[in-house]
């Protein structure tokens, strides 16, 4: 197993058509142009094994507000292993790699998640969002409640009260 990271601008047209049709697959086909949106700009971490890539995720920088301070926020996006090569820590691997990528560059990582994607992510020390969640958008803050329970929060520098509200920054598609 090889873990690689890249930020987008070093992946090139064909590398990026060839994530895009993993994501693509390896989502059953629910992967669509705003999540592949979502998912450019910033640091790619990609798992081969045998020369195919069979595992993927990114981080990419979001403003979060919570309390009176808007967060510089690592925001993990396109997590997928393949189906055939679930279960053998390539998930995990990828993860690994991107903390990195988190600790040394934001003040906290985000992402959302249901089960059972969920288990990996508290295994590796991120902790699900206690309080509200919000959106900054076009008419001014908005509820989040459906993304209220699959709100994780990774804390890096910034000390964190779970309780309280946490909003994101607009963006098209889910916005969390």
């Amino acid at each position: 197993m090889n873990v690689e990271t890249f930020h987008t601008s070093e992946l090139g047209a064909d590398r990026l058509r060839a994530l895009r049709a993993f994501l693509s697959e390896a989502f059953d086909g629910h992967f669509d142009d705003h999540d592949w949106d979502h998912t450019l700009g910033g640091v790619h971490a990609i798992v081969h094994d045998d020369g195919a890539v069979v595992a993927h995720g990114a981080v990419v920088q979001r403003r979060l507000l919570h309390g009176s301070r808007a967060l510089r926020a690592g925001y993990v996006e396109a997590v997928a292993v393949r189906a055939d090569h679930r279960g053998r820590g390539h998930g995990r691997a990828m993860m690994e790699r991107l903390d990195r990528v988190l600790r040394g560059g934001y003040e906290l990582g985000a992402l959302s998640a249901g089960e059972p994607a969920a288990r990996l992510y508290r295994s590796l020390g991120w902790q699900r969002w206690q309080g509200r969640t919000w959106v900054l958008g076009p008419s001014g803050m908005t509820r989040t409640a459906d993304e209220d329970e699959t709100t994780y929060v990774l804390r890096v520098a910034s000390q964190l009260d779970l309780t309280g509200d946490l909003a994101c920054d607009w963006r098209d598609g889910d916005v969390w």
